[in-house]
Parts: C-alpha cells; sequence; structure tokens
C-alpha cells in the first residue's frame, strides 16, 4: 500500500524514472538486445495511443459550449510570440557572437545551434496534456483546453513562415509545409476533441465511468511520459553532437523553461489565473518539437526539446507536491474572495 500511495503522489518522477532505467537496461546489458529491438518499435506505436487516450479521456470531461478565448490568451501568446522574433533575430545573427558554453567547449556553429534548440523549446505549442496538469492544481480545465487548440493552430502559421528563414530547404513551399504541420496537429489534437464530444453528449455510461475516475487521463499521460523519456534518452547517446555541446542545451533549456514558467505566472498575477497562465506559457508539446526539429532543422536542436521533456516535468512534478500539501492544510480563511477584491479597488 505504501508503494502505490507514492506512486500516486509521485507519478510524474516515477515516469521519469521508471523510463530512464528501463532504457539504459536494455541499452547496456547485452543480454536484452533481441529484446530491446523487439519492444522499441512496439513503444514507438504505443506512444501515440496513450497521447491519444489521454486526450480523449481528458476531452470528454470539457464543456464545449463554455470554450470562449479569454485575455490571457492573447497576452501568453503575445509574449510567446516577442520571444520568437527575438531568438529569431540572435539566431539568424549568430555568427556575430558565441553564447557562453557552460561546460567549457563552444565550437564554430554552437551558437546557432543551441538558439536553434532553445527556438525550438519556446515556438512549440502549448502541450495537449496540460489541461490535464492544469486541471489537478485546480485551474479552469475548459480555458486551458481553448488556449491548447489556439496555440496549436497559431503555431502551425509560424512555424513555416519562420523556419525556411533559418534553414532553406529545396521543394518545401509555404503551403505545404502548413498543410504538413496542420495535419499533425490536426490528428493529434481535432480527433480525440470531436470524439470527447460524442462521448459526453451521446454515450453517457462511458461520460459517467471517466467523470468517476477523475486520474484516469492523468496515468495515461504518465505512461507517456515514461515512453518519452526512454525515446529521449535513446536521441541523445546516439546523436553526434559533442557532449559538451549537449550539456550546454540541457542548461539553456532548463533556464528556458524555468523563465517562461516565471514569465507565465507573471501574466497571470493580476487576473487571479496563474495556474492557467505558468501551463500555457511553459508547458510545451514537444514531441512536435523533436518532429518538427528532425523536419526542419538538424537532430541536434531536437535534443533541447528532449531534454525539456525532463525540466517541464520536474517543475510540475514540484507544483503538484506543493499544491498536495496546501490542499493537506486546509483553505486559507485569510485569503479574500475576488469578488470582494474588485469591490477594495472601486
Amino acid at each position: 500500500m505504501k508503494l502505490i500511495t507514492f506512486l500516486k503522489n509521485w507519478t510524474l518522477p516515477s515516469a521519469i524514472v521508471i523510463g530512464s532505467v528501463s532504457y539504459m537496461t536494455f541499452a547496456y546489458v547485452p543480454a536484452l538486445d533481441a529484446a530491446g529491438d523487439v519492444l522499441s518499435p512496439i513503444f514507438e506505436t504505443l506512444l501515440p495511443i496513450t497521447i491519444f487516450f489521454t486526450l480523449f479521456v481528458t476531452f470528454s470531461k470539457v464543456d464545449f459550449h463554455l470554450m470562449r478565448l479569454c485575455r490571457w490568451h492573447f497576452k501568453v501568446l503575445g509574449v510567446q510570440l516577442a520571444l520568437i522574433i527575438i531568438l529569431v533575430l540572435l539566431t539568424l545573427h549568430s555568427s556575430l557572437f558565441l553564447l557562453p558554453s557552460i561546460t567549457g567547449g563552444v565550437g564554430g556553429g554552437s551558437s546557432k545551434l543551441l538558439l536553434e534548440a532553445v527556438l525550438m523549446c519556446v515556438i512549440a505549442p502549448c502541450a495537449a496534456a496540460s489541461p490535464i496538469v492544469t486541471s489537478k492544481l485546480g485551474g479552469n480545465l475548459t480555458q486551458m483546453t481553448t488556449f491548447v487548440l489556439f496555440s496549436a493552430f497559431a503555431v502551425s502559421l509560424l512555424i513555416p513562415a519562420i523556419f525556411p528563414l533559418l534553414e532553406p530547404r529545396q521543394g518545401m513551399t509555404f503551403l505545404s509545409a502548413f498543410l504538413l504541420i496542420l495535419y499533425r496537429l490536426a490528428s493529434v489534437l481535432l480527433l480525440p476533441l470531436l470524439l470527447g464530444a460524442v462521448v459526453r453528449h451521446w454515450v453517457k455510461p462511458l461520460y459517467k465511468w471517466f467523470m468517476r475516475t477523475p486520474d484516469l487521463s492523468f496515468y495515461c499521460w504518465a505512461v507517456s511520459l515514461a515512453i518519452v523519456v526512454g525515446i529521449t534518452l535513446r536521441n541523445i547517446l546516439h546523436s553526434h553532437a559533442a557532449s559538451h555541446l549537449i550539456g550546454d542545451i540541457a542548461f539553456f533549456t532548463l533556464l528556458t523553461a524555468v523563465v517562461q514558467f516565471a514569465i507565465g505566472r507573471l501574466i497571470g498575477h493580476d487576473a487571479n489565473e496563474k495556474i492557467c497562465t505558468g501551463q500555457g506559457m511553459f508547458q510545451k508539446n514537444t514531441s512536435l518539437a523533436i518532429w518538427i526539429a528532425y523536419m526542419y532543422l538538424t537532430p541536434e536542436a531536437s535534443i533541447g526539446a528532449g531534454c525539456y521533456v525532463l525540466w517541464q516535468n520536474i517543475i510540475n512534478s514540484y507544483e503538484l507536491w506543493q499544491h498536495r500539501r496546501t490542499s493537506a492544510q486546509g483553505p486559507d480563511t485569510t485569503a479574500v474572495p475576488r469578488a470582494t477584491q474588485r469591490n477594495t479597488r472601486q
């Protein structure tokens, strides 16, 4: 029972450890090479299935009649766009300067690779699983789901417009790039969204079971996280990038995660929407970012999104721990209700 309680309280760190240990075991134990070759494609096939089911369960609980764009949606997206413009300009002029190396070795093209890796962690759309953490922290599930869709559509316009400037490619027009990314996003987001609406309105027994099992989507996401961590470790260990470059990418993506989280919380401070704005700003669709990096940039740029998987889930784990501790202490009776605050300002 203690083990089950521990896994429930520390689901995300447990998923990270399980994914890491599982991959390292199959990678470094020669007797398991054959089993690893068999299981690798199975887990790669299982990943989109678990992500799909996670979103399907989450979207089944959303009241689509309440989905509206909010002021904080535009604020978060506006700040994200400003950061993207800054990073793109720095990347285009990266030959004029060198970024400081944390691990002691910056090569000729390292500044550009570092900036591209960081850019992937900023330009990626809001994670499709972010409504799960938001709801567990007491945030608004419907507003968060709306922002996920809004962010995905905005990014599908930005990426094909920006990336050809960084790495020009032959035979890839704006329209073809836009449709390709839109198709990827639609398969990840729209199909489970539509099925969720069908279940909510017409398959009541399944909908009621989902509602009676509030953490089902969270645990499905934990399974996805364990698989993603294993795949990320494989990509890093099989990368041709120098070890000092991987170390620098890991540090700068950690810094990016912390900065985006802080900015997001700051945006929502006045409107008492810190949970939603914090998650909306910093929690990214890293699997899509990895695919985009391979598609448009370089394999080394995808390492940034791979490292970001760890950082954002460590931050989420801390948030969930803090929320559990606060909930266990009981409600804050000294807090002033929002309606009272508004009357006081008036």
